[in-house]
């Protein structure tokens, strides 16, 4: 998909759950506790694998979804801060919509914290955004917990002591807690609408999307 927005100079988005998981990222698979972290999310019930985008470790649990949005770019020097803006602001929106009481930010001691996320109003982190960038194509990606906090609490704290980065377990939240659905599929459909707008858009099979080599 992101080869393809990048060639024809149109965007794409995909959102999708990817299943239970725990996605680390370059940081943490260089950091000394590495291999025990891999341990304590196998033994949550949560199979470990490695991400190039974003910073440090996310639970995913069977709920949570993954959004993708390939920007096509005329000039890679520029816009790195303009697309995390339109982001965050367009997931804001996406779930406020769904009924939740969200806002931009995150509580302190955050699992994977960074600039760009999206709270509960009266509770934890919801949404993280990341960005990487190519030649012709940005890919702005990131996650969004829709329910199921408790087993992404219990994994993430053994998960970030091994790793040696301050974590409260309190500081995770989700659509649900901030008052949304727990339905992926109304979230799904909200965040597609919210990035999308009103632009016309072609509904395709990733796995039907010509490769690099093609």
């Amino acid at each position: 998909m992101l080869a393809e927005a990048g060639r024809e100079g149109v965007p794409a988005l995909r959102v999708w759950a990817p299943g239970r998981s725990l996605a680390f990222g370059r940081r943490d698979a260089r950091a000394d506790g590495y291999a025990r972290a891999q341990a304590a999310a196998r033994e949550h019930g949560f199979p470990p694998v490695e991400r190039s985008v974003g910073g440090r470790a996310v639970a995913y649990a069977a709920s949570t979804l993954a959004f993708a949005h390939a920007v096509p770019l005329a000039d890679a020097r520029t816009g790195l801060n303009e697309r995390y803006e339109s982001a965050v602001t367009a997931l804001v929106d996406a779930l406020r919509d769904t009924g939740a009481d969200v806002a931009r930010g995150e509580p302190p001691r955050s699992y994977c914290p960074g600039d760009y996320s999206v709270r509960a109003v009266d509770g934890g982190k919801v949404a993280g955004i990341a960005q990487r960038v190519r030649q012709d194509v940005a890919l702005v990606s990131g996650c969004v917990t829709v329910a199921e906090r408790g087993p992404i609490r219990a994994v993430l704290a053994p998960v970030y002591d091994a790793l040696d980065v301050p974590f409260d377990p309190g500081s995770v939240g989700s659509v649900a807690q901030a008052g949304g659905p727990d339905d992926p599929e109304a979230v799904r459909e909200a965040l597609e609408l919210g990035f999308v707008g009103d632009r016309d858009a072609e509904v395709c099979d990733v796995a039907d999307l010509p490769t690099d080599d093609e």
